[in-house]
């Protein structure tokens, strides 16, 4: 077994930015853009058309001159309609007016278009009875972008709106970075998969739910799971499965990285010529949490107990995974949040605490989400976010400020909606 002096055990900072820097940014590919929301942009998105490619009506309504109804009411001869869609809109002389739909191209001659509640909805004649849309509501080409400009650059992340753009210049396909594989090996004797529910309740084995966790935390951060089986605790099983992670651009193993005597998983990366860079970190929960690389691969080895393992992913795993898949800002975000009881301390170490989030008089309140201990997921489940007790910091009292990772988007919704 490797020693274990002073330079392995690692503040979390210092660990975190060794992860970071330790993961490549991924190559490109060429992506369908129904399937690239949430990619990272890889190139530059450009226009091939103006947009809008002519002038063209921000309402439904009539076209005409503002010069005709600089006093109101005044009655206009309606010589047309253009529909959506129209290409040859005509022109609008003095005191003619054409009825126009929102979207459709804005007549020659025409300046304004003036809304249809603010006219008598005529078809020959038309009397428009209010002047607030002069010069008001008409698109002008180009206002948007010009052809042959970036619309999107590299770097951009993907979302509803982004892709609607994409679609707009005609882009049905786009170049991202690519997502990374990630391979997920468990190890342990005791473990089964959810499907061999029986053996629990014989009280012979549990259930490797931490691979479940761990597919869909990877998923969540935009990585593809590889579930590359569990491990029996013997060397020969660990080197098996770990044959099975060739091809995958990151290695996340849950388990067998503490001191336990069944614990060979470091000790078979070794004789398999990985580089540990460290293995333990002075954090709480999640201490034992290793990185290290297996040939290029990066590998990382997070603590067996489910909330360590939630932790720790949160903490390294994803913002590895962000690197990975393009994105520049992949630290995690902090929100501040005022503590709703006292946290108490029991080592020197950085600690991450479930805890709920409430908004109480315009601020985040945290509370504890229940039991601490490593081993209750339903703490974790329950949680909004991690309390961040740095090292360092003694004194945590009721009503002190602090920071917390949110953990989902519970806290971007409501039960009323209240805009002032």
């Amino acid at each position: 077994m490797p020693p274990t002096p002073e330079r392995y055990q690692l503040d979390v900072a210092e660990a975190l930015a060794r992860v970071v820097a330790g993961v490549p940014r991924l190559g490109t590919e060429r992506v369908g853009i129904s399937g690239a929301r949430g990619r990272v942009l890889a190139s530059p998105a450009r226009s091939p058309i103006d947009m809008p490619q002519w002038n063209n009506a921000a309402m439904d309504g009539y076209a005409l001159r503002a010069s005709d109804i600089t006093r109101v009411p005044a009655t206009l001869e309606v010589t047309g309609t253009i529909a959506a869609g129209s290409r040859a809109a005509g022109a609008v002389g003095p005191g003619e007016a054409m009825r126009i739909m929102t979207g459709a191209p804005v007549p020659d001659g025409a300046d304004s278009v003036v809304r249809v509640e603010d006219t008598d909805d005529g078809r020959e004649r038309v009397e428009v009875r209010g002047n607030r849309d002069a010069r008001r509501n008409v698109r002008l080409a180009g206002e948007d972008f010009r052809a042959n400009t970036s619309v999107l650059e590299p770097g951009d992340v993907l979302g509803a709106a982004h892709i609607g753009l994409l679609a707009t210049i005609g882009a049905a396909e786009v170049e991202v970075v690519r997502a990374p594989r990630v391979a997920i090996l468990s190890s342990g004797d005791e473990l089964v998969p959810p499907g061999q529910f029986d053996e629990v309740l014989a009280g012979r084995k549990i259930v490797a739910s931490n691979a479940v966790t761990l597919r869909e935390l990877v998923r969540d951060a935009g990585g593809e799971p590889v579930d590359i089986g569990i491990a029996a605790d013997t060397r020969e099983s660990v080197r098996e499965h770990l044959k099975r992670a060739s091809g995958a651009d990151l290695l996340i193993t849950s388990g067998a990285v503490s001191v336990g005597e069944f614990d060979y998983l470091r000790d078979v990366l070794v004789a398999e010529g990985a580089e540990i860079d460290f293995w333990r970190v002075r954090m709480r929960p999640g201490s034992p949490v290793a990185f290290g690389r297996l040939g290029a691969m990066p590998w990382i080895g997070l603590p067996g107990n489910p909330v360590s393992t939630m932790v720790t992913f949160e903490v390294f795993a994803r913002p590895a995974i962000r690197k990975m898949r393009g994105h520049d800002a992949f630290y995690p975000a902090t929100v501040e949040v005022v503590l709703g009881e006292a946290f108490d301390r029991t080592a020197d170490i950085a600690h991450f605490i479930r805890v709920k989030l409430t908004c109480e008089n315009g601020r985040l309140v945290a509370h504890r989400t229940g039991s601490q201990s490593s081993g209750v997921l339903t703490s974790m489940a329950r949680a909004d976010a991690l309390l961040v007790l740095p090292r360092g910091v003694h004194d945590a009292p009721a009503g002190a400020t602090m920071r917390a990772i949110p953990l989902n988007d519970r806290l971007a919704h409501s039960d009323t909606f209240d805009v002032g």
